[in-house]
């Protein structure tokens, strides 16, 4: 009847469930609708890309006609992260001559693609990583595309030459130029999507790194850390802070107070190699200008000590 967390009326109907025991289980909070028809047997999930794939489970079988998933949901079944897209409908394609629509927790598309764009995941056919990196580049404003493409870049998914080339796939399509602005920016070097949304902040402020995560050694060949970012003419390193970057900095058994610690510990060593660092986090993305201020400030200082 259920599959993974998601249950089927039509399945529930069929297993001698009764409409009237369904609305029952909705009302006492035991199940929770997910989409007119399909349910969630318990809570419904916090991460809204895994709310997002239960809809997609949802909504796929109960489609009359062939598509494949793509867009954002096809970003979410492939891993992708995502930052600033909506997850309240469905992304399908289909190849024309169908027409596009939105209808209730769907949204049709209509593009042609190759059988070699189409992939599986979990039985579902969907738009593969390169193509539906350069749709959603198409389509999503620049820092949320930016976050897609420099994921699936870092991740190893697909070559920035891969983009490169299939963009010429796109040539003439809507949204095909700014496709190819974020293709020319994505770098498979930002490792989170704080770290992408830094850059692109960075750049609308004439602030761009020299470099993405510079090695940084002792005097005696020691390294001693990786930055972010770093502009290195003025010896200044920036550092984006997010809570999962700390996770990602964690040993086996250790606590996070004790990897802030050595963080801290790192950021110590740093400075007395003579180098200025500037650091600024999650909330603070949402006010360019401070960042810009603390950037400019670190430079100054650093061309000051580098003189």
């Amino acid at each position: 009847m259920a599959h993974g967390f998601l249950v089927r009326r039509r399945d529930a109907v069929i297993s001698g469930w009764s409409d009237e025991e369904i609305a029952r289980l909705l009302r006492g909070g035991s199940w929770h609708r997910i989409r007119r028809g399909a349910y969630v047997d318990g809570q419904l999930p916090g991460n809204a890309s895994v709310r997002h794939a239960l809809l997609i489970d949802a909504t796929v079988g109960q489609l009359r006609r062939p598509a494949v998933v793509s867009h954002q949901s096809a970003a979410v079944l492939l891993g992708l992260p995502l930052w600033g897209a909506r997850l309240d409908r469905v992304h399908i394609t289909r190849r024309p001559p169908a027409s596009s629509q939105a209808s209730g927790p769907l949204r049709c598309h209509v593009a042609r693609f190759g059988d070699d764009e189409v992939t599986t995941v979990g039985g579902i056919a969907v738009i593969d990583v390169a193509r539906t990196a350069l749709d959603l580049a198409r389509s999503l404003p620049f820092e949320a595309a930016v976050v897609v493409v420099d994921a699936a870049l870092h991740g190893g998914h697909v070559l920035k030459e891969t983009l490169q080339r299939r963009l010429l796939d796109i040539a003439g399509t809507r949204g095909s130029r700014h496709a190819a602005r974020v293709v020319r920016f994505a770098d498979q070097r930002s490792e989170s999507v704080g770290e992408s949304r830094s850059r692109v902040v960075l750049a609308q402020l004439g602030l761009s790194p020299s470099t993405l995560q510079l090695e940084l050694d002792r005097g005696d060949g020691v390294c001693i850390g990786r930055a972010d970012f770093a502009w290195e003419t003025e010896h200044v390193i920036g550092e984006f802070d997010g809570r999962v970057k700390y996770g990602r900095l964690l040993r086996p058994g250790q606590q996070p107070g004790d990897a802030v610690f050595e963080e801290k510990r790192r950021e110590d060593a740093i400075r007395d190699e003579g180098w200025e660092v500037t650091r600024w986090t999650w909330s603070e993305l949402t006010t360019p200008q401070r960042i810009g201020q603390r950037v400019r400030r670190a430079r100054e200082r650093g061309s000051r000590r580098t003189r």
